[in-house]
């Protein structure tokens, strides 16, 4: 027979099962659930007591906890002032009942600890006892004095084994007696501890148990600032991050008296996740998987944890922020943030949070994205056991820019990287050039000319590159010349998922209307798919999806998911449309990402249980608590548990997503197919996570050969990241290496593009005065004047076919003019104030000169100012032409 494939949707991070395979539940859990799943446990757990009666939600909660109860963990991992003194106290007065333990706890011998750097199953220091372990674990030298607290936490596959751990704000005292012992106590005293902690009043007092346990060789060390760059992809779905280490890595250590012990201060353990000389990629515990896989990339996402506390709000990022979404439910009241990277030019912005209790509290933005990229940062730092203060932030060409400015002020603790900053095109180019190094596949000096399409989780870039390599007596020579040619901002991998999104809400509600029948795609797209790219030249990508569109909207009538409209309804109602909207989400994007993982999976469908199948080529996806909310015929909604007995295939998927696929591709190479430009591209390179998908490759055959693409989806062995994701990151990382090291002697250029856009400004007599003009090269800077007095001014960018794109409002200049002399402005903004404008300006008087950006995708205003004969010259501030990363938002309660 063969092995069954599947995995589990949506599945409880708190789910514990007993060494007889019964299902555990803690009180936390239950609490979250509704009286229907208690209902369900006592069904599929045959727990009597809670089918035949019919008790309350708390009798419920009750009967499950007698019978299939698991003790609540009470770890100390939070901080909590004067916490640690009360267990000095503790220690001194109550722990004094030591037992033998013969034996019977085993610790590792040498174990390391860093101070500020959180201990966890990186380090894989495993303790091995018997049952009844208490979870916290202290820390003693032999003159009795408390160094630390620890955490042991059980393994659910491994009995009697515990994983030891601590959060990375602990501190550990440093003291002159380096002597240590782990002392372990039984789960009472164990929890008799968490309190006193945590309580302000003292406790009663306790005869407290405790097993000590010397350890042969623990060291308690400081992390080393290292010069190694840490670059950091940060994406709209996903983030990826890592480092080269090589020889700055770790040389600011102290040298040990024992040479073999000086080389194993870093790379004493044998692990996959750091090595030397070596790009290594920082991985982070996926906790929503059973099996906690280590995955290289991180989504872009952050969840409101904890408000009770509106001056310490705790948030969630990446898998934990997943793994709470699933644990209160997508109807949840907590906030949750996506595609935060469309938050750069509005950072500064505050967001009112709220947790699944209801507590609420506010914070900015730019304190949500300087959390999240910490948390990236504090994950890279644990891993390499290093402290990192430089890091490279890759970005967007178009945005470049407001991404280094937003970074550097969010982040002032760190360096960020500016002068050797690449953006997101330029690092897969570079990629693609080292290859070419590195396997010797290049002719001296030739040039060679490149084509990047990028489609990442949100939106799809354009790029072109000419470039040579010179082999020079002591580096490689590089003459890059890069231009961007094209991008759309609403479109990348969250347009497919949501196709199979509407798919999918498109084919229950034809089960939920009581019909019980599938819909087939063809009736959706009756365009056979040979057909399918000559009928979209010729009728366009609307009229593909026409009929798609419209039973979507019948749809909206069966499973409703358009959340604002909602707004004004009940509370209730409106969780219960936004959780169908994140439910279909969810269930969606994972499919989406088994369908194109390359695993064999042709087929799909959801279940409530576990279910055994004899096809290997079909994903049965156990989701454990299903819930969608159907609207009756009289508006009410009403509950449904059960998942439709369904089945999608890659052949309606594929079909699904096809004509939206080929139009991107069209939409960028249909002019250099047609002027004959795309001949002389000698590499076509797909990037991004999305371009994994096959139809990516079969639209582009439509104007190229195929043997010209290169379309590698390398990946480790039982990977999930593709390597097509970590292009970007690859690049950067070898592109900072390689100037470092001295091996390359590059030259850049960005080609400057023409300004598809004209920036304007009234004068007093409101007459309007053209200061950046459209398409021309020429004229790309102007000033207008205004009295001293003036505290805000109006500039309107206009697009090249005559619409308004933006009105700027700019203000709040005052309070950073400066006193100078000219010499000093052209140093700094050289032909864009000229000595004859600053001459000519009168006292009273401020000129704000307007100039186009360095890559000109925005315009900056530097105000210049004349009072009593001085000048006086305020800060620069940019502004965008594009002032978003995309204006389609699938999370605004629209769709």
């Amino acid at each position: 027979m063969s092995k069954m494939y599947s995995y589990r949707l949506h599945n409880h991070p708190l789910e514990r099962q007993s060494s007889k395979g019964q299902a555990r539940f803690t009180r936390d859990e239950l609490e979250e659930m509704t009286t229907f799943e208690l209902r369900n446990i006592c069904y599929k757990e045959r727990l009597v007591e809670g089918i035949a009666g019919t008790l309350d939600r708390e009798e419920l909660i009750r009967t499950i906890l007698k019978f299939r109860g698991m003790q609540h963990t009470l770890r100390i991992e939070h901080y909590r002032k004067g916490g640690f003194e009360r267990i000095v106290s503790v220690l001194g007065r109550y722990l004094n009942a030591q037992k033998p333990d013969h034996g019977s706890i085993r610790v590792p011998a040498r174990i390391v600890l860093y101070q500020g750097i959180r201990l966890g199953l990186l380090d894989n220091y495993v303790i091995e006892a018997g049952p009844g372990l208490g979870e916290n674990v202290l820390l003693v030298n032999d003159n009795g004095e408390l160094c630390g607290i620890l955490n042991v936490k059980g393994q659910e596959d491994e009995p009697g084994k515990y994983l030891l751990t601590a959060p990375s704000h602990w501190e550990y005292r440093m003291t002159a007696n380096q002597n240590y012992s782990l002392y372990f106590t039984r789960r009472q005293d164990s929890d008799y501890l968490y309190h006193a902690y945590y309580s302000d009043r003292p406790l009663i007092p306790a005869n407290l148990h405790y097993y000590r346990v010397p350890v042969a060789e623990l060291e308690i060390r400081i992390p080393e600032p290292t010069d190694t760059v840490l670059a950091i992809d940060f994406g709209t779905s996903n983030t990826t991050a890592g480092a080269y280490l090589g020889s700055g890595y770790g040389q600011a250590l102290q040298p040990e008296e024992h040479g073999l012990r000086n080389q194993d201060r870093l790379f004493g353990q044998n692990t996959p996740y750091r090595k030397r000389d070596e790009i290594n990629y920082v991985v982070f515990p996926n906790v929503t998987d059973k099996q906690e896989q280590w995955l290289e990339l991180l989504p872009t996402l952050a969840a409101a944890a904890d408000c009770a506390d509106a001056d310490n709000v705790r948030m969630v990022y990446g898998y934990d922020a997943l793994a709470y979404i699933q644990r209160n439910g997508h109807n949840s009241r907590a906030t949750v943030f996506r595609g935060m990277k469309r938050w750069v030019n509005d950072y500064e912005r505050t967001e009112e949070l709220m947790d699944a209790a209801g507590n609420t509290a506010y914070l900015s933005r730019g304190d949500i994205l300087k959390g999240y990229m910490s948390y990236v940062v504090e994950t890279a730092e644990q891993q390499f056991k290093c402290r990192f203060t430089h890091l490279h932030i890759s970005s967007p060409v178009k945005l470049k820019t407001q991404f280094l400015d937003m970074f550097t002020r969010m982040l002032p603790e760190y360096k960020i990287e500016t002068e050797d900053a690449l953006d997101e095109g330029m690092s897969v180019l570079y990629n693609t050039i080292a290859d070419q190094i590195d396997k010797g596949t290049y002719v001296d000096g030739e040039e060679y000319q490149a084509l990047v399409i990028d489609c990442g989780g949100g939106t799809t870039d354009l790029s072109s590159c000419r470039f040579s390599i010179h082999e020079g007596r002591i580096s490689y020579g590089l003459d890059i010349h890069t231009s961007y040619e094209n991008g759309d901002t609403n479109f990348g991998g969250n347009n497919i998922t949501y196709r199979i999104m509407q798919w999918m809400k498109i084919v229950f509600a034809e089960w939920y209307s009581g019909q019980q029948r599938r819909i087939d795609m063809d009736a959706l797209i009756d365009i056979p798919g040979a057909e399918l790219f000559r009928y979209v030249d010729e009728y366009g990508i609307r009229a593909v999806y026409e009929g798609m569109e419209a039973r979507y909207l019948e749809a909206e009538k069966i499973i409703p998911t358009k959340y604002r409209d909602y707004e004004q309804r009940s509370r209730d109602e409106y969780q219960r449309v936004r959780g169908n909207f994140y439910f279909l989400w969810a269930m969606a994007d994972q499919m989406k990402q088994e369908f194109f993982r390359k695993t064999g999976i042709l087929r799909s469908r959801f279940h409530d249980d576990s279910e055994m199948t004899m096809d290997s080529d079909i994903k049965i996806t156990r989701v454990d608590r299903w819930f969608l909310s159907v609207a009756e015929p009289d508006g009410r909604l009403r509950n449904e548990y059960r998942p439709p007995d369904v089945v999608f295939n890659i052949r309606e998927i594929n079909q699904l997503i096809k004509a939206d696929i080929y139009e991107i591709v069209r939409k960028f190479l249909d002019e250099f197919y047609q002027d004959g430009r795309l001949q002389d591209f000698s590499i076509i390179k797909l990037t991004g996570q999305s371009c994994r998908i096959d139809v990516f490759r079969e639209a582009l055959k439509e104007f190229v050969p195929g043997r010209s693409i290169e379309f590698r989806q390398k990946t480790k062995e039982n990977s999930q990241v593709p390597d097509l994701k970590l292009a970007c990151l690859r690049g950067a990382i070898r592109y900072l290496n390689a100037k470092k090291i001295g091996m390359i002697k590059p030259v850049l250029t960005n080609e400057t593009p023409a300004i598809p856009y004209s920036v304007t400004a009234y004068t007093h007599t409101r007459q309007e005065m053209t200061l950046i003009r459209s398409l021309e090269r020429g004229q790309t800077f102007g000033n207008v004047s205004r009295p001293q007095h003036t505290t805000e001014i109006e500039f309107l960018v206009w697009a090249d076919d005559g619409s308004l794109r933006h009105r700027y409002v700019y203000k709040g200049w005052a309070d950073s003019f400066r006193p100078v002399v000219y010499e000093e402005i052209e140093e700094m903004y050289g032909a864009y104030i000229i000595q004859d404008e600053t001459d000519s300006i009168s006292n009273g008087e401020t000129k704000f000169f307007v100039f186009a950006g360095e890559q000109r995708w925005g315009f900056n205003i530097v105000p210049v100012m004349r009072d009593n004969e001085q000048l006086y010259v305020a800060d620069r501030q940019f502004f965008a032409f594009e002032n978003d990363l995309s204006e389609l938002d699938f999370f605004d309660g629209t769709k």
